[in-house]
């Protein structure tokens, strides 16, 4: 019978309530290990470990490893269907006595003994030891050296002069000749940056300013949507104060090369004039007139 201490334990799961009652139903020398149970039931091999692991920390199971007659260990599980009542007690400590000991009384001496006091044993007496006294003046020894006092070494600290001009920065590009239609499209691309990220978003007059130089982009052969990978890609962490500058230096460092001209196709050589053969009254080409292939050839 499965107690109500098992079915309504307050701390296990019902994942380990329902596998102790299922262990309990068994014969002994049924197999209860991990991988027997996960074979059976739905639940996986990590919910009946835990559950397993669960029964043995309140009671209920014992596992034990065991070396067989063969030489394999194998682990033993005993099932306690009642923990507190199964299980045989620990022995407890014998209790500490804290009284302090108790005089042992001294045995009575007997009738007519009179007690002898022992004589002292004798001390010696400490052995002065003489020690050699120097008389006259101690040698000199040799004079101490001087240790100087160490001398700090300034440490050089660079300066920058304030008045050092900053390096200007390199010019925006700019198309070679103006495009109406070029020019709105750089202008819608710069303003949906935004939409790629929050921190890209563009006053009206910093896109007024890098439209030409989006436009430069666009006019070398590069689709919009290239443009918007440069420009959108392996963006920096920390928040961007200038989203314009950080977009301006982008568009001036990554420019491309313009596309190197077509090559011009080769004109075609024209035909020979036709010529009537002066043999035979047939027309074929030739640079200058006389006889065909045929006559030149029959003739010779």
């Amino acid at each position: 019978m499965v107690g109500n201490h098992l079915a309504q334990h307050p701390d296990l799961s019902l994942t380990a309530i329902g596998l102790a009652t299922h262990i309990q139903s068994l014969p002994e020398g049924a197999l209860v290990g991990i991988k027997s149970l996960a074979a059976k039931f739905r639940e996986g091999a990590s919910r009946i470990a835990a559950a397993l692991r669960e029964l043995e920390a309140y009671g209920y199971l014992s596992r034990t490893k065991v070396r067989l007659p063969s030489g394999r260990i194998v682990t033993r599980t005993t099932s306690f269907n009642n923990p507190d009542g199964e299980r045989p007690a620990a022995p407890r400590p014998p209790a500490m006595d804290l009284r302090p000991p108790r005089p042992v009384p001294a045995e009575p001496a007997p009738a007519g003994f009179t007690p002898v006091p022992a004589e002292p044993v004798p001390t010696p007496a400490p052995m002065p030891i003489s020690m050699p006294v120097p008389t006259g003046p101690l040698p000199a020894g040799p004079d101490p050296v001087p240790v100087p006092d160490p001398v700090p070494v300034p440490v050089p600290v660079p300066t920058v002069p304030r008045d050092q001009p900053r390096p200007t920065p390199a010019p925006l590009p700019r198309p070679s000749a103006p495009d109406l239609a070029r020019a709105r499209t750089a202008a819608d691309l710069l303003a949906g940056l935004r939409a790629r990220d929050a921190r890209l978003l563009l006053s009206a007059a910093d896109i007024s300013r890098l439209t030409p130089a989006v436009s430069a982009w666009l006019e070398r052969g590069i689709e919009p949507t290239a443009v918007q990978q440069t420009l959108t890609t392996l963006l920096p962490q920390e928040p961007l104060h200038h989203p314009a500058g950080f977009l301006a230096h982008r568009l001036t460092t990554l420019l491309p090369p313009p596309l190197p001209p077509e090559p011009e196709p080769a004109p075609h050589a024209r035909p020979h004039p036709f010529q009537t053969c002066e043999t035979c009254d047939r027309a074929f080409r030739a640079p200058e007139p006389g006889r065909c292939k045929e006559c030149a050839a029959g003739g010779s």
